[in-house]
């Protein structure tokens, strides 16, 4: 069973840092593409950035210049560093990984991301 962690989150004021982890297990295939999603209240969950194997990088509009995924598929990690946050960047991210339709798509369980103004 694919497991995925994140970790990482927390609070942070208006303009700072963080750099969030999903460390993955339970599988000795690499999923072709894994990504960060977020969740704030009241809006439906979505796409921030993902990551294919090759390490061909999609983003958001929203956080374009400002967040960058990275994947060690040799540590199972993606990462997503996350400079000049805002308020509206206040979110559960939730790590995801896509095997393709044969194999699935799992998801963690989120981090919680608060930023303060």
């Amino acid at each position: 069973q694919v497991q995925l962690v994140e970790s990482g989150g927390g609070l942070v004021q208006a303009g700072g840092s963080l750099r969030l982890s999903c460390l993955r297990s339970g599988s000795i295939f690499s999923p072709n593409t894994m990504g960060w999603y977020r969740q704030a209240p009241g809006k439906q969950r979505e796409l921030v950035a993902t990551i294919t194997r090759g390490g061909s990088a999609n983003y958001a509009d929203s956080v374009k210049d400002r967040f960058t995924i990275s994947r060690d598929n040799a540590k199972n990690t993606v990462y997503l560093q996350m400079n000049n946050l805002e308020p509206e960047d206040t979110a559960v991210y939730y790590c995801n990984a896509d095997f393709g339709p044969i194999r699935g798509i799992y998801w963690g369980q989120g981090t919680q991301v608060t930023v303060s103004s």
